[in-house]
């Protein structure tokens, strides 16, 4: 089994194997599956399709990342690593761009000004090594069967499928040369996968293959109901990212920070468990080691890190929103407490703004989104604003009502609950 898989995958990359032979063979794994063996093989061979990474071995050990599934205003990255970095493990992190209501870290970094996602493996690596981090977009040599299998199941709604989507992520991240993954599975409303026995099954598929390969590798399953954070869009998460990083972030995305990255150093011995490492990782959001690991990597990757000196990082001080845009803040009905907030409903509102894509060959607004002012948990009272939305052109007709519909409030007090559901491994 394994030497055909390895087999079809070279043929995949070298172009021996036609598309139609191809698609033939994604159809029979998506309606058939593939075992646990078999999905780490395939995983195996597409990882060596391409080029793997190396690190010197002195702290080969200490090389770490993340993924997650994706989510509204899910700019966990780009504070993880830093903060990661700050806390001696080394994150060589390739990540992707948005499409349809997920955002992409990648757009989310292109919202400051002259910064470079598409460096070279040389300079990734030479990067990693002096400041501990990178990010940065997947480049040519690294899994290039993953590009062309990705783009058939595309075009023949082949995508959905444990096996596929399996090997299509752990392969990337096992190509970074990693010792250990944290993996944050969502599910509701507004994840890729909406049951949580969906988001169970791809975690356990993900978490077997990563393992197998040899990296330590544990799941976060998390809740994707309502919007993470307070931002909504490219340069706004920007802004909530940079407030999180000087130690005044909303709780829930400190919470998955903290939990993520406490599991990566106690993976790699710096922690001797994950609430040892979250404390650590709670504190360099907090003396501003983090932050100044961000401005390292901005100032690395092209970006001007004096466009972050001010001591609270307001949306005019960063230059990320222009002068022309317009605003429009959403006010309460009712009187109560904010009971639930629809994640879908607000991306869908954003994107029709233009914060993300549609196609892949669409462009990205990177300034208009979304802040939200009231979370679930909040008492409000009639005319306490909601929501502002950032825009350039007037709203579309129905587009306020659509945000107002997404906020849910209850006369009774409502309890906050935590983002994450399990741990596993």
């Amino acid at each position: 089994m394994s030497d055909s898989i390895a087999d079809i995958v070279n043929g995949v990359v070298d172009g021996s194997l036609s598309d139609e032979l191809v698609i033939d063979w994604l159809r029979d794994i998506f309606e058939n599956g593939l075992d646990e063996n078999s999905t780490i093989f395939l995983t195996k061979a597409m990882r060596d399709s391409g080029k793997v990474l190396a690190w010197p071995k002195d702290w080969s050990h200490l090389v770490v990342d993340k993924h997650s599934t994706g989510g509204v205003g899910d700019k966990v990255s780009i504070i993880l690593a830093p903060a990661l970095a700050a806390c001696g493990l080394k994150v060589p992190m390739i990540s992707g761009r948005g499409l349809g209501h997920t955002g992409g870290t990648l757009d989310k970094l292109e919202s400051i000004a002259g910064f470079r996602v598409d460096l070279s493996i040389n300079e990734l690596q030479k990067q990693v090594g002096e400041i501990g981090f990178a990010m940065v977009g997947q480049t040519d040599s690294l899994t290039p069967a993953d590009r062309r299998m990705y783009a058939l199941r595309d075009v023949t709604s082949t995508v959905a499928s444990i096996p596929l989507i399996t090997s299509s992520i752990v392969s990337k991240k096992a190509a970074e040369g990693i010792s250990a993954l944290v993996l944050d599975v969502k599910y509701g409303r507004a994840a890729f996968m909406t049951e949580r026995e969906q988001a169970e099954a791809l975690s356990q598929s993900m978490a077997d293959a990563a393992n197998g390969m040899g990296i330590a590798t544990s799941v976060v399953l998390s809740t994707m109901d309502q919007p993470l954070g307070c931002a909504v869009g490219n340069a706004l998460e920007i802004v909530e990212s940079v407030e999180t990083l000087c130690g005044r972030g909303p709780h829930d995305i400190e919470e998955l920070v903290c939990v993520q990255a406490g599991i990566l150093l106690a993976a790699s011995g710096i922690a001797e468990n994950m609430e040892e490492g979250a404390l650590m990782i709670h504190n360099s959001l907090n003396d501003g080691s983090a932050f100044t690991k961000f401005l390292d990597m901005v100032e690395a990757q092209g970006g001007n890190r004096n466009d972050f000196a001010s001591d609270h990082a307001m949306l005019s001080s960063l230059g990320l929103l222009g002068d022309d845009l317009l605003s429009t803040e959403i006010y309460t009905e009712k009187k109560g407490w904010i009971k639930d907030i629809d994640a879908m409903s607000i991306a869908l509102a954003c994107l029709e703004l233009g914060s993300g894509r549609k196609t892949l060959s669409d462009s990205v607004d990177h300034a208009v989104g979304a802040i939200i002012e009231a979370q679930v948990g909040d008492e409000v009272e009639i005319g306490d604003p909601l929501v502002v939305i950032f825009h350039r052109e007037e709203l579309p007709d129905g587009l306020s009502e659509k945000i107002s519909s997404a906020f849910s409030v209850s006369l009774e007090q409502v309890m906050v609950e935590s983002r994450i559901s399990q741990i596993i491994g």
